[in-house]
């Protein structure tokens, strides 16, 4: 059996890392968001709302960038998060991220692949279900033959999501617009769900940094990465959905339940709607990955601090991976899986479950943000983050309004996220006290 290390090696050159960047932020959600805020916003609203989500996204990302340029590791936001907070903290983060934020993510992304899957190939439920688990295993098993696997097959697949959205666009200037329909403000506008399906779409950012100990391009690398991945998503969704809102008109879109497939169908026929299924198909298992990606090094991380979770903390020497780490996300994600297909759970309960955890921790990022800054010297920091504390006390404003949006006018799942954010200092509490009696053990011996 090969030796297992404790630290990642920098193999990501900046055009590998901008690609894989791209792929933790990028995904076939905003085909599902897109009718959602159509729908809770006025029609002249619904381009500059993403034009405006994705600025105000690099004004969050900004704080990031200068945190891991100054503080690289694998942890990413769980190591600013413990600098910042504590390690207790910390560990409260990496619970969060493992049991409702990754794995679910994961889960959600392989029960869509087979949904739409089974648009092609019929299937019943039990085929569905391991349709989705197997799509879950396999992407384990990648990942944990090599790391340099598991990157490429996110490269190669985020390249393929991007030429896909890229022929969605081109269908939705193609298609001859429907005949005008009377424009109409949604009877009841709620503006903050409509920011919550803009602000999910853009997510993932703050995972980006979980690729800072793993990057050649030195210290400043990070923020070209970072700030180059954003500025490729906001042209393709600010292009996207102009292409769907001119090919089925705002009304239609409003209402449709896969815009995607609608607008290629209107200007191609049929086999659009199965180029945009295969997208959706390959999207997905690129978000998966992406997450899995992410998800097996913040574990990696947190298990460094954690004795009774040793076992989780190694990097496989050869295969350049956690493997341990990236077999225990897997594996969670795969029972979620099981679960997702039994539940029946849908796109929409799954964001109300995952919002409130997410946006609690942004809150505590921007925050971060600026007690790391006054707590070193300025030399510790190669990319400052401009107009500071400016952007993260604005940033931090705006996840504070999200959090409160998110808990008043989604569905109930949004507090069951919340009751399992707060199970974490429970399970931390007893983990510590095993610690504790562990330690006070051996020294008796």
């Amino acid at each position: 059996m090969e030796p297992a290390t404790p630290t990642p090696r920098a193999h990501l050159g900046p055009a590998m890392a901008t690609l894989i960047a791209l792929g933790m932020i990028m995904s076939t959600d905003v085909l599902k968001t897109a009718p959602t805020v159509a729908l809770n916003v006025a029609p002249g609203q619904f381009g500059w709302l993403w034009v405006l989500g994705g600025l105000a996204t690099v004004v969050g990302a900004l704080s990031y960038v200068e945190m891991a340029c100054a503080f690289p590791d694998a942890g990413g936001e769980y190591s600013f998060l413990s600098r910042a907070w504590g390690p207790r903290f910390g560990a409260q983060y990496a619970w969060s991220r493992f049991a409702v934020m990754h794995t679910g993510w994961i889960a959600l992304m392989a029960y869509l692949l087979a949904d739409y899957a089974g648009a092609v190939v019929p299937m019943g439920p039990l085929a569905h279900t391991l349709c989705a688990l197997a799509v879950v295993i396999a992407l384990t098993g990648l990942n944990c033959v090599h790391v340099r696997l598991g990157f490429l097959t996110q490269a190669t697949l985020v390249a393929l999501v991007a030429a896909g959205f890229a022929a969605v666009i081109a269908a939705g200037f193609v298609a001859h617009p429907p005949a005008i329909v009377a424009a109409t403000a949604p009877v009841q506008p709620r503006l903050g769900v409509a920011l919550i399906y803009v602000f999910l779409a853009y997510g993932g950012w703050s995972d980006i940094a979980t690729l800072s100990a793993e990057l050649r391009a030195g210290r400043r690398g990070m923020a070209l990465v970072t700030l180059g991945a954003i500025a490729l998503l906001i042209m393709l969704y600010v292009a996207l959905n102009a292409a769907m809102a001119h090919g089925l008109g705002m009304a239609a879109l409003a209402h449709s339940t896969a815009p995607g497939a609608d607008v290629a169908r209107a200007a191609f026929g049929t086999p659009g709607a199965w180029v945009v299924v295969g997208v959706v198909v390959v999207s997905a298992l690129a978000s998966m990955n992406s997450t899995l990606i992410v998800g097996a090094r913040i574990t990696s991380a947190a298990a460094r601090n954690i004795p009774v979770l040793q076992p989780l903390a190694g990097w496989h020497a050869t295969r350049g991976t956690p493997v341990s780490a990236v077999i225990a996300v897997g594996g969670f994600s795969a029972v979620l899986t099981v679960f997702a297909g039994l539940a029946g759970n849908g796109f929409g309960a799954m964001v109300d479950y995952m919002t409130p955890v997410y946006w609690v921790f942004i809150v505590f990022g921007m925050g971060a943000a600026i007690r790391l800054r006054r707590g070193h010297d300025a030399a510790a920091f190669p990319f400052r983050t401009p107009l500071f504390p400016l952007f993260p006390l604005a940033f931090g404003g705006l996840a504070l309004a999200m959090l409160w949006s998110s808990l008043t006018e989604l569905g109930p799942a949004a507090l069951a996220g919340a009751a399992v954010m707060a199970l974490g200092v429970v399970l931390e509490r007893l983990v510590r006290r095993r610690s504790v009696v562990r330690a006070q053990a051996q020294d008796g011996r």
